[in-house]
């Protein structure tokens, strides 16, 4: 089988989910086109698959779940039996049921997922798997990859079983944590560009919409000048906890 199209489409506020959808498409031998759903034009987006694309599918996990706005931007999307690999990244914690609902998600969309995993990365709050992924995390998306063109070889588009329970756990939401711009901001206005829900301020950068934010950190990570930060007492406690908590590292999840 050739594939008309290789796509990596992923919701990726700091990176890890982009990283391990790029990494996983680049080995299944066609150019990589990329579609950013971290974006906040891509609210309406509406696309249609080719039986013959195959799409790499990354996204974090938000306490269990797909965020929910990311999982209503993939109802809107036609697979027509696309085949497509599955990627759920998360910080060290537990990836829960997100796994299951993405697979579940996208068979409704009428996608095949054929290869699926769970890949630790950077959590958003704290000190938590700072490297992650790392080489060998990407090793297992090279994993993954293998084990999909070997299916689509074969003939066998099987679908594995993952982890998760129906009804999925209550989750999706956003956090409660909310950034602070520091005099080191020099107005360049990347992060009011780069924030996935708008929340920032266009006439004024130091202001956060906090019913918008869902405390995914991108302004942070992004910011070329490190004016965004978190300094509250509260965060630094919890952080600090949570950091404590965290620290054991955990392994990828594969499912192929």
């Amino acid at each position: 089988m050739k594939f008309n199209k290789v796509l990596a489409l992923y919701f990726s506020p700091t990176g890890n989910s982009r990283k391990c959808a790029v990494s996983t498409a680049a080995k299944l031998g066609r150019k990589v086109e990329e579609i950013d759903f971290t974006k906040i034009s891509s609210v309406n987006t509406e696309i249609e698959f080719n039986v013959n694309d195959c799409v790499v599918f990354a996204a974090p996990v938000y306490g269990g779940r797909l965020y929910k706005e990311f999982a209503d931007k993939i109802r809107k999307l036609n697979g027509n039996l696309a085949k497509c690999i599955v990627i759920v990244t998360y910080g060290n914690r537990d990836y829960e049921d997100a796994l299951l609902e993405f697979k579940n998600l996208l068979i409704e969309r009428h996608f095949i997922p054929l290869s699926l995993a769970a890949i630790v990365g950077k959590h958003t709050y704290g000190d938590i798997q700072v490297e992650r992924p790392d080489k060998n995390d990407i090793d297992k998306c090279y994993i993954l990859a293998k084990e999909f063109l070997n299916k689509i070889e074969s003939g066998k588009f099987s679908i594995p079983n993952v982890k998760g329970e129906f009804p999925y756990k209550d989750g999706g939401n956003g956090g409660s944590f909310y950034p602070s711009t520091s005099s080191k901001c020099k107005k360049c206005g990347l992060c009011v560009i780069q924030c996935p829900k708008g929340a920032i301020s266009e006439k004024d950068f130091s202001t956060i919409d906090t019913q918008k934010c869902i405390s995914c950190f991108r302004c942070i990570s992004v910011c070329q000048y490190d004016a965004k930060i978190m300094a509250t007492k509260e965060y630094r406690e919890f952080a600090d906890m949570f950091s404590a908590k965290l620290k054991e590292p955990k392994e990828d999840d594969i499912f192929v």
